[in-house]
């Protein structure tokens, strides 16, 4: 019998490591499947989708430029999908719906605290940005109790916006850039920005950086390096990409599919070693 089918779908598609990582996970966990690549034009996305399906494709993770309308085109979703307001994972039912999911803010919150031993239980934490990114994380995020959440964005009243609709799930803000000079410091700066795509480091003073505080970008490799390396510079004591949530998001589609959560430790440094080489 042929495997099971699952892909990444997203434009363009070429450079994701889903595949090497699933492959990963399938081995490790004795499951028989098969992942590949999708890569239709930006256009074409509900076309691709519905054909994957229709032939026999169990499962799909969604990455850009899709994750919005791959949201719009399922026929269900989570209630964490919902609230991040996109969807990154896709499953066929078997009454043939496709549900939609979530993994982003899950996978982030445990490269946090497991892969990374950062403390987000009464921490203060700074996250730029607040497009799809941020959103898909503040949930998560505040059910790990932190002590304060602001969210920082070029435009203000975006951030005070995206604030406002998680304030009922814990202490959140938002702000503009300038409102950091008189902030404390914060204990953990997340960046989720697309500033990391043009080698950008978004305007944010040394001073936010806590002593002994840690900051991450949800990029990863080269990409990510000059907010890391300025966080560094800054006396941020960790400072990781975030490859480790590429992998933990995927291991968390990798149980939504098949019911078993993939041990993730051994893959991520592979990933590493790999990325070193």
């Amino acid at each position: 019998m042929p495997s099971d089918r699952y892909a990444v779908i997203g434009h363009p598609v070429s450079h994701s490591l889903s595949p090497t990582i699933h492959t990963r996970f399938a081995r490790q966990t004795g499951e028989d499947l098969e992942y590949g690549r999708l890569e239709p034009p930006e256009d074409g996305f509900a076309e691709a989708a519905t054909a994957f399906f229709a032939d026999g494709g169990l499962g799909l993770n969604v990455t850009v430029p899709f994750k919005a309308e791959a949201r719009a085109w399922c026929d269900r979703v989570s209630d964490r999908a919902h609230r991040a307001g996109v969807v990154n994972t896709l499953t066929l039912q078997p009454n043939g719906w496709v549900a939609g999911d979530n993994t982003d803010g899950v996978g982030l919150v445990r490269d946090l605290t497991v892969n990374l031993d950062i403390g987000l239980a009464g921490a203060r934490i700074l996250l730029i940005g607040a497009g799809g990114a941020a959103r898909g994380v503040l949930e998560p995020l505040l059910g790990e109790t932190p002590a304060d959440i602001v969210i920082a964005n070029r435009t203000p009243a975006r951030a005070e916006d995206l604030a406002g609709e998680f304030e009922a799930d814990g202490p959140v803000r938002g702000c503009g850039f300038e409102a950091l000079d008189h902030e404390p410091a914060f204990d953990v700066i997340i960046n989720a920005s697309a500033a990391s795509l043009g080698g950008a480091v978004p305007p944010i003073p040394a001073t936010a950086v806590a002593r002994g505080g840690s900051v991450y970008d949800m990029m990863y490799g080269a990409k990510a390096e000059p907010f890391l390396s300025w966080g560094r510079e800054s006396g941020a004591t960790t400072a990781a990409d975030g490859l480790g949530m590429l992998v933990e998001q995927a291991a968390e589609s990798f149980l939504v599919w098949r019911g078993i959560r993939p041990e993730t430790t051994a893959v991520l440094a592979a990933l590493r070693a790999d990325a070193g080489a």
